[in-house]
């Protein structure tokens, strides 16, 4: 009899880990970090189990070079991210052990970006206009214990300003902290 009371509670613990472990394969519902590296601040929405909506305000900094002067400049100005991200290996990562907690995965999104004007804008250099970039980026996104969380993302995208409209690459690497629970 002790037998059988063992083997059935052994039973209903090995099942609640597995269900425990199903649940944490999709992503977060609501999630907000603060980004260190680059000063800002992030939200992102769970809209199914591994698509999600991001949002960034931040501050960005860029570098430009003016051949007239021989020299370079670099600038600060505020920016809004939006990304909707398709994280497309969390079972994978959960199947071999590896943390899916906080959307730790790896990614491939649409991203719009406008840049505001420079704040930090020297133009002898040259002129900072406002400008939005639409892109295609891969990225991964890992948050650690202490929920001190790390992304990078980078791909092609298409730059529009008053002045020109042309091919660059996008990219970002940010450090900071989930918070919350």
């Amino acid at each position: 009899m002790k037998k059988n009371y063992f083997l059935l509670a052994l039973l209903i613990a090995v099942t609640s880990i597995y269900a425990q472990d199903e649940a944490s394969v999709s992503v977060v519902k609501n999630q907000f970090k603060i980004n260190m590296l680059f000063p800002g601040f992030v939200y992102e929405h769970g809209l199914s189990e591994k698509n999600t909506l991001y949002s960034e305000v931040a501050l960005g900094v860029g570098y430009q070079y003016n051949s007239y002067h021989n020299d370079g400049n670099f600038f600060i100005s505020p920016l809004i991210t939006e990304q909707f991200r398709h994280y497309y290996n969390l079972e994978k990562r959960a199947a071999k052990g590896k943390r899916t907690a906080f959307n730790s995965g790896n990614y491939i999104a649409g991203q719009a970006m406008y840049n505001f004007k420079s704040i930090s804008t020297n133009d002898e250099y040259g002129s900072y206009a406002p400008s939005f970039t639409l892109g295609a980026v891969w990225g991964l996104q890992r948050t650690y214990k202490g929920k001190f969380n790390l992304e990078f993302s980078v791909g092609p995208g298409v730059n529009f300003d008053k002045y020109d409209t042309e091919f660059v690459p996008v990219g970002s690497f940010t450090l900071g902290w989930v918070l919350g629970k």
